[in-house]
């Protein structure tokens, strides 16, 4: 396979590309997979009696270990190799899925879509996408990683309709057979189009004057590649900066919207069908967003940039509850202010990491940040399950998410940022 992608690369369109593209599906089928258990979460509560608390705790598993295998992921592509983590992972992920359709009892769910799901997941997604972009691009690497962050986006504009008409006809099972064979689908794409490094297709990564950049896989365990990344990046306060605004954007993007809005929009009298087309919506606007968020983060400073997106998002969020008593524009403006906003934060934190702690401990220390993401996002996927039991609606969740970014818009200010090599 090697051969034929060095063929391949010998055009004059760069092989970066190409990869950028496999890795775009990646991400894309891996964002159709954790939206999966958003159409799913009131099927399962109608037909086997469990509490929306008690699904809820699944799917903060599932982000949490999300969110921890990130580092470990990163350190496993230094140490065995990028293509076959992301093969085994795949292969992974698609058994699980498939056989969760079998699944009876609540240890199952947590099991499958907890346990497994969640860290299997956590070596197709954002670790990945900055691991590629870091071994690939030099220029623009802003806007690769603005592209593969909205493969996020669009995951859910391509799957979340689908899951939740085929939910609504034929129950929650069939979901699972979907998302297991498109997942089963990207393995021989992997296989056969996504080399280790540009190195092994006779490249320099995109834009690097350079020679051809050899490098030899790390003899290290992948357990102390990530923790000796980890002791280094947490001896900075910049690091935990990082961390504390990943956690927020996380508690409030996948843990809270993308786990409860179609729940959230039940409680309005919405259809399931019609709130995952809003948040489809959202993923359309948020593919123009973060891949607008990108090309910024090559040109401006990316501190400013995550300012106003928190602030704004924090705005939105606590104009939520509102929203659904204007009949004709209030769910429309929230769709559009935070769906170009889902994920931008993104492209501004890969080139803040990278700036800070340079390109061979970018991806493993941004994967600790992604940890810190999906930890938030765990948090309030199982906080607002319970604020919802408790109360009987989410608005003190919406509430306190929105509280949280305004927070967060404040704290990236003090990041430290370091004068930058010309890369852009």
């Amino acid at each position: 396979m090697v051969s034929v992608m060095a063929r391949w690369a010998r055009g004059r369109f760069h092989y970066g590309w190409i990869v950028l593209g496999v890795t775009f599906v990646v991400m894309l089928v891996t964002a159709g997979t954790r939206g999966a258990p958003s159409v799913m979460m009131v099927p399962l509560e109608r037909e086997f009696g469990w509490s929306r608390g008690a699904i809820s705790l699944a799917l903060a598993i599932n982000l949490a270990l999300f969110g921890l295998m990130g580092p470990f992921a990163a350190a496993a592509m230094q140490r065995f190799g990028l293509r076959r983590t992301v093969l085994v992972s795949l292969s992974v992920l698609a058994l699980a899925v498939g056989a969760s359709a079998a699944m009876r009892s609540q240890w199952q769910l947590q099991l499958l879509w907890g346990g497994v799901v969640g860290c299997a997941t956590g070596a197709t997604a954002m670790t990945l996408g900055a691991t590629v972009v870091n071994r690939w691009f030099i220029a623009h690497r802003g806007l690769a990683m603005g592209v593969l962050t909205a493969s996020s986006a669009t995951g859910q504009l391509v799957f979340l309709p689908l899951l939740a008409a085929i939910t609504e006809h034929y129950g929650w099972r069939p979901v699972a057979g979907t998302v297991a064979f498109a997942l089963a689908l990207v393995v021989p794409l992997v296989w056969c189009l996504l080399p280790e490094r540009p190195a092994a297709v006779g490249l320099a990564a995109y834009g690097d004057p350079a020679a051809i950049e050899v490098v030899t896989p790390s003899r290290h365990s992948p357990i102390a590649i990530a923790f000796g990344a980890l002791r280094r990046a947490a001896r900075t306060r910049d690091f935990w900066l990082l961390f504390f605004s990943f956690f927020v954007c996380g508690a409030s993007t996948n843990g809270y919207i993308g786990t409860h809005f179609i729940a959230m929009c039940g409680d309005y009298g919405l259809t399931p069908v019609r709130g995952a087309g809003i948040l489809a919506a959202m993923g359309l606007f948020d593919l123009l967003g973060t891949t607008a968020s990108g090309w910024l983060s090559d040109r401006y400073d990316a501190r400013r940039l995550l300012f106003w997106y928190y602030g704004l998002r924090g705005l939105s969020l606590i104009y939520l509850p509102y929203a659904f008593g204007f009949e004709f524009f209030g769910l429309p403006l929230f769709t559009v202010f935070y769906g170009m906003d889902w994920v931008a934060t993104v492209p501004p934190t890969v080139r803040l990491t990278t700036d800070c702690y340079g390109r061979q401990d970018a991806p493993v220390v941004f994967g600790w940040v992604v940890a810190g993401h999906q930890l938030g996002a765990a948090a309030a996927a199982l906080g607002a399950g319970l604020l919802r039991n408790s109360l009987g609606s989410y608005t003190l969740a919406t509430m306190l998410s929105g509280a949280l970014c305004l927070i967060a818009a404040v704290s990236v200010l003090r990041i430290h940022r370091p004068a930058r090599a010309s890369t852009a």
